[in-house]
């Protein structure tokens, strides 16, 4: 008798409409979302020091284009420097020779370890303590030498102190890439007779590649904007050229502007670019 009850009530209640669950909270933050962002878009509109005519007019200005250019060149030959040098470390430190494990461990440690700025600043001054740069067999004769000045000029200083910050995260970057690739690949490798090299150029680095790629990605967004720390060098980039013409007119808010409205212009195209290579690096992976 219980039974039949029981199956009786179920069938009752199945038969009943499902209610949603309601969520009033979340009305109550969308409502103080748009709240916020209309009072935002009225200080932005009606705040005649933003002076968005000036912000048009310089937009595409020869100093600031010319800006941009430095910026991007930048960020690439730095992502070069730091992708190759990287990979580089990484191996050493999957090595089974503990001196080269020891040494990129090393290299790790001390570049993820000191501010970049920090890193900067002492490739534009090592000529006060490396007045001339040699080539010769170490406490032997020299075959040339360099002024460092003529050397490592404030662009050449930018490009080591970014590149060379930069290879320590990507060494972890394909480090861990190369961890996530199946130990029956590396073996199998072996068992074909290839060398170390060979393993790793056709058969470990291809693999780990779907690993790598999105957050050598990510990477390259950050480096877009740690360019802007070449400021302390005086070189011109996109911050450069912004502060050098409000030196001149005062007007730095408007002049920010424009450099903000250029990198959120080009993290946006390489955010595009990122989601693409993530999809074609993610086909025929089923999750």
């Amino acid at each position: 008798m219980t039974t039949k009850t029981s199956v009786s009530d179920s069938v009752a209640h199945a038969d009943e409409p499902i209610v949603p669950l309601r969520h009033p909270w979340r009305w109550v933050a969308v409502a103080l979302i748009a709240v916020y962002a209309a009072v935002f878009v009225k200080f932005a509109v009606t705040n005649e020091a933003l002076n968005w005519d000036l912000v048009g007019g310089y937009l595409f200005e020869v100093s600031i284009i010319k800006g941009v250019l430095t910026t991007l060149k930048l960020t690439a030959i730095s992502m070069i420097v730091g992708v190759v040098l990287g990979t580089v470390i990484a191996v050493m430190r999957l090595s089974e020779n503990p001196v080269l494990r020891y040494v990129a461990g090393g290299y790790v440690w001390f570049f993820r370890g000191t501010p970049i700025v920090v890193q900067l600043l002492f490739w534009f001054f090592l000529a006060s303590v490396l007045p001339e740069i040699s080539l010769g067999i170490p406490f032997g004769p020299e075959f040339a030498s360099w002024d460092t000045n003529q050397v490592i000029t404030p662009f050449m200083a930018a490009i080591l102190g970014l590149g060379l910050n930069e290879a320590a995260y990507m060494a972890e970057i394909v480090r861990a890439g190369i961890g996530g690739v199946d130990e029956g690949q590396s073996e199998a490798a072996e068992a074909l007779g290839m060398s170390p090299l060979t393993m790793y150029r056709r058969v470990i680095l291809p693999q780990a590649g779907r690993l790598i790629v999105p957050p050598t990605a990510n990477q390259t967004i950050s480096m877009l904007k740690l360019t802007s720390l070449v400021i302390v060098l005086s070189i011109q980039d996109l911050l450069g050229a912004a502060t050098q013409i409000y030196n001149r007119n005062f007007q730095q808010i408007p002049l920010l502007v424009v450099a903000s409205i250029w990198y959120i212009a080009m993290t946006t195209v390489l955010t595009i670019v990122q989601s693409r290579l993530e999809k074609r690096m993610s086909k025929g992976v089923h999750r």
